[in-house]
């Protein structure tokens, strides 16, 4: 049996912004070249996303000393107008409950 060629294709349910989003709210703290590790995209495109994420009002940069941190507001309503009825918080509090991350705090 022959696999078609959209097989070997990778996709997912979320987009890169969402699962950025993701890493920040399991750990604030982090750096983006972790972020990029961990979604499996570029530094820069981690830094392009954040970049999204601040200027919709969803991220928040915090400088702490030569470090940031990533302050999350969770009552900003998604994006698209299917979802637009729900939260940042929302849509993280499914996904972080069932990855066993701890829960994001509102900024």
């Amino acid at each position: 049996m022959q696999q078609s060629p959209a097989a070997g294709r990778q996709w997912t349910f979320l987009s890169n912004h969402a699962h950025v989003l993701v890493c920040l709210a399991a750990d604030p703290d982090t750096r983006l070249r972790d972020v990029a590790a961990s979604v499996g995209i570029t530094e820069r495109a981690v830094q392009k996303i954040v970049g999204d994420l601040e200027a919709a009002g969803v991220v928040e940069r915090v400088r702490t000393g030569r470090r940031n941190r990533y302050r999350l507001h969770l009552s900003v309503p998604l994006r698209h107008p299917l979802e637009a009825h729900r939260t940042v918080g929302a849509l993280l509090a499914v996904v972080l409950e069932t990855t066993g991350h701890k829960r994001a705090r509102p900024a």
